[in-house]
């Protein structure tokens, strides 16, 4: 078994870093985050009485600070990037530098020797033939995010120690909130603004909780070996569910005006259900459902104070 003792995250201050620093911590790991602070780093206040965290400020556009960054480190998760197709849309070039640029440093630096997780999305299926998403299915991104997601994909495997995670579309609470991803959204306007209106009713997405998300990382460093070198699609099947039936779900915890509207669309086009066999076989379960996902969100709505929730940039 490979052990792994000391771990860079790379956007390590974001939605995702944030509960996989404090597992990681939790379960003995030493963890350095490497992260710009674009959205602050308040929420690593906690961290620094832990003798094992460190952090350095810095861009992942910027090979030499990354260079200072992986120096005696086993293993990076590399999370840092410009996030979801509104912000790549709105900064196609910017998105593109961190994304694929900075992907492609991180790789660079990593040489071949150490490992790199890489945290990929289920938005790079894109438009498919069929309704069935396997890890061998052709890719078909249609935006720009899912676009330079597929492409940094490639560039990952050219660094031969790592592994690929396809997400499902994250949701649930964490201490640097997302608003921007489906559930939340859909939790956030019914509660705040008493009305949902949502289009595509039919489409199928899949989702996956963000602590379950973490725990997908302390798997791969615990399986390393076994693990290495693939794909994965992580998620669950049970949390293959439709716009329609997650608004609904809400209708049970929320009382709010639901209308569903033929205008609008996901530039995404996801519109299928994943199949997440290969890591399950493998061992891993994820833990939480969509009502307890749904249920802490609209608990930690009582405290969310965002003058924009909806920008993720």
């Amino acid at each position: 078994m490979t052990k792994f003792k000391n771990i860079l995250i790379t956007g390590g201050a974001g939605y995702v870093g944030i509960p996989t620093v404090s597992l990681l911590l939790e379960k003995g790991y030493k963890v350095r985050v490497f992260d710009n602070l674009s959205w602050g780093g308040d929420v690593l206040l906690p961290f620094f009485r832990n003798p094992n965290f460190g952090f350095i400020r810095g861009d992942i556009r910027k090979k030499e600070e990354l260079q200072k960054a992986l120096k005696g480190i086993d293993a990076v998760i590399h999370l840092a990037g410009i996030v979801g197709f509104p912000a790549c849309r709105k900064f196609p070039e910017r998105s593109r530098e961190v994304n694929v640029d900075g992907t492609k440093n991180v790789v660079d630096v990593a040489a071949g020797k150490t490992p790199v997780i890489f945290a990929s999305t289920g938005s790079t299926y894109g438009k498919i033939i069929e309704n069935f998403c396997t890890e061998t299915t052709v890719l078909n991104p249609l935006s720009h995010y899912g676009k330079q997601k597929a492409e940094a994909e490639e560039i990952v495997k050219k660094n031969k120690k790592f592994i690929i995670y396809r997400f499902a579309t994250a949701f649930g609470v964490a201490p640097r909130l997302r608003l921007d991803l489906l559930i939340n959204d859909f939790t956030y306007r019914a509660i705040t603004e008493k009305t949902l209106m949502v289009y595509e009713k039919d489409f199928m997405r899949t989702f996956i909780h963000v602590q379950d998300m973490a725990q997908s990382f302390l798997f791969a460093l615990k399986n390393y070996k076994k693990i290495e070198g693939e794909i994965y699609n992580v998620g669950d099947e049970s949390l293959n569910i439709s716009k329609e039936k997650v608004a609904r779900l809400l209708l049970k915890y929320v009382d709010y005006h639901l209308h569903f509207v033929p205008d609008g669309h996901d530039i995404d086009q996801r519109d299928y259900v994943v199949d997440y066999s290969k890591i399950k076989k493998l061992g891993f379960r994820t833990k939480i459902g969509l009502e307890d996902g749904i249920k802490e969100l609209i608990k930690a709505c009582e405290v969310i104070e965002v003058k924009n929730p909806y920008c993720n940039v």
